[in-house]
């Protein structure tokens, strides 16, 4: 009886329909599994805002590697259930729950040596946003629009981004549960960049955390219509951040 006990309390966790940035890519090359990406050893999100490990995730891996990328690049981020991809075969929750609507973010932060550089609040990384892509017109979602890309979120890199090096912040905010607060669940991941090009900028910059608070009106959210669809309640939904930068 104890072992049925302590096998049925492990079922959430077995089953649960979360996600982990895991590869990177530019121009459509992938840089293969974990390379120049911090990869999150849990699916689990975070779901404080306040949380000291909403820049770039707790426990993350290291890698040595530092993707050589051109402003005006095509960059994407590949997301998975778990690592690798898929929990088993035709794994319906990869690469992550279809109920689990949302925006998909992306966020720069300057840094003198990706590698090694912490995101840790004592840091005071400044980051700023460089692409969003949140609830359309047709009711579809960022997220909805990453399933059907196979779990890769693509953007193209402002071509005015200041050379140099960076934290790539991705970012998934899964507002299925947001009607109370604590419910947004938060999944990020930090890639290592470095930037070439003739660009100046960098952007209107907020801290991790402290970029957002528990009640900003992307975060404490129904996006539920009056028959019960996660289409959006009839006002346009505000992804949380400061504005894209533009060029």
């Amino acid at each position: 009886m104890k072992f049925l006990t302590t096998a049925l309390a492990l079922l959430p966790a077995l089953g649960s329909a979360h996600t982990i940035a895991q590869r990177v890519r530019v121009n459509g090359q992938d840089n293969g599994q974990g390379n120049g990406i911090r990869v999150a050893p849990s699916n689990n999100p975070i779901t404080n805002v306040n949380d000291a490990n909403i820049a770039c995730n707790a426990g993350a891996s290291s890698s040595s590697k530092v993707i050589d990328v051109k402003a005006g690049d095509k960059i994407g981020v590949m997301w998975g259930h778990v690592l690798g991809g898929p929990q088993f075969a035709n794994d319906a929750d990869n690469p992550i729950a279809k109920s689990h609507k949302g925006p998909t973010i992306f966020y720069l932060a300057q840094v003198p040596n990706a590698a090694s550089a912490s995101p840790s609040p004592s840091s005071s990384l400044k980051w700023f946003k460089v692409s969003e892509d949140g609830l359309d017109s047709s009711g579809n979602w960022g997220v909805d629009r990453m399933i059907s890309a196979g779990g890769w979120v693509d953007f193209s890199l402002p071509a005015c981004v200041a050379p140099g090096q960076y934290l790539l912040r991705a970012e998934i905010i899964a507002l299925h549960s947001a009607s109370k607060q604590g419910g947004a669940q938060f999944y990020m991941g930090c890639a290592q960049l470095n930037v070439s090009g003739s660009g100046t900028k960098t952007g209107s910059t907020v801290s991790f955390p402290g970029a957002y608070q528990a009640n900003d009106a992307g975060i404490l959210v129904s996006i539920y219509d009056q028959q019960g669809n996660p289409k959006g309640n009839g006002t346009p939904y505000k992804i949380p951040g400061p504005a894209v930068l533009t060029c």
